[in-house]
């Protein structure tokens, strides 16, 4: 097992200009941190391909691995064919970038739709065009030897069910799921259930961490809503509401033994989170 960081839980610093992407690998580095995973929001690697090298320059510098490349894709626009078509040729122009990168796996988004629109028929209507998308992608990320996956993410394809039954569709032994453990919690399911649900199905697992309360008590601003209304807020991993340790303990018996990359979307000083969050992530794996 190795902890690591998603360059997501920096973006504070970035957005700032705080860090370059480079700058974000040292840090990660200089915290123990054995591996990075890139998420590129407010740069493009398919028009900067110049940050590919300097990317994977400063990992090898640091002696950590690129884990993970992560992107966001929606196969269900309602746009028509040719618009379909143009997604999947785009994320299979990502497939090549996570190529340059060296890594061996990349996740991509499937679909997104509001709790309100993502009912169990639309999504029965939409999982062919879903699965397809995914076949045409993975076959292609085979040929670099990339398995692909997709997350919990975006309250449409979030609960475990439906990412489970969209990996069984797909059957394709390189898709899999990136499973984030904080995500659960967007459509209000147990994290601890759910990864009992999904672990089968990892290639990579996000360790994020949410304080949970009530539809009834509204903590006001720096909270999201779940798609039953209740309140959340991105925590440090140890800090929040989900059983972490019991989470670990099934992590670690359910035999997974790959990367773990701490996701930090709080309001805390996002360095001095993400250091704290590797720190108990790694207390948490010895103690499982």
């Amino acid at each position: 097992m190795k902890v690591g960081l998603s360059t997501y839980s920096l973006q504070q610093a970035l957005d700032a200009k705080e860090l370059t992407v480079p700058d974000a690998i040292r840090y990660i580095a200089e915290q123990g941190g054995e591996h990075v995973e890139i998420v590129p929001i407010g740069y493009s690697l398919i028009d900067q391909p110049e940050l590919i090298d300097q990317i994977r320059e400063a990992a090898q510098d640091v002696g950590i691995d690129i884990s993970n490349y992560a992107i966001g894709a929606n196969f269900v626009t309602g746009e028509g064919p040719d618009a379909l078509e143009n997604e999947i040729a785009t994320v299979m122009k990502h497939v090549d970038v996570a190529a340059a990168l060296g890594v061996t796996r990349m996740r991509h988004d499937v679909a997104f739709r509001s709790a309100q629109e993502g009912t169990v028929a639309q999504f029965e209507a939409d999982l062919p065009v879903l699965v397809k998308a995914c076949q045409r992608i993975a076959d292609y990320a085979a040929s670099h030897g990339i398995t692909t996956s997709v997350e919990n993410h975006g309250y449409y394809v979030q609960s475990s069910e439906r990412v489970r039954r969209l990996v069984h569709e797909t059957a394709r032994e390189n898709f899999r799921t990136t499973l984030d453990i904080g995500n659960f919690l967007c459509v209000d399911e147990d994290p601890v259930s759910a990864v009992k649900n999904n672990i089968p199905y990892a290639s990579m697992v996000h360790a994020k961490d949410f304080y949970r309360r009530p539809s009834y008590r509204n903590p006001g601003e720096g909270w999201f809503q779940t798609a039953h209304g209740n309140y959340l807020r991105g925590a440090i991993v140890g800090h929040g509401d989900i059983d972490m340790p019991e989470v670990f303990r099934v992590l670690k018996q359910s035999g997974y033994d790959g990367f773990i990359s701490v996701e930090f979307e709080g309001m805390e000083n996002c360095k001095t989170a993400s250091r704290i969050a590797m720190d108990n992530v790694r207390r948490f794996w010895e103690e499982a």
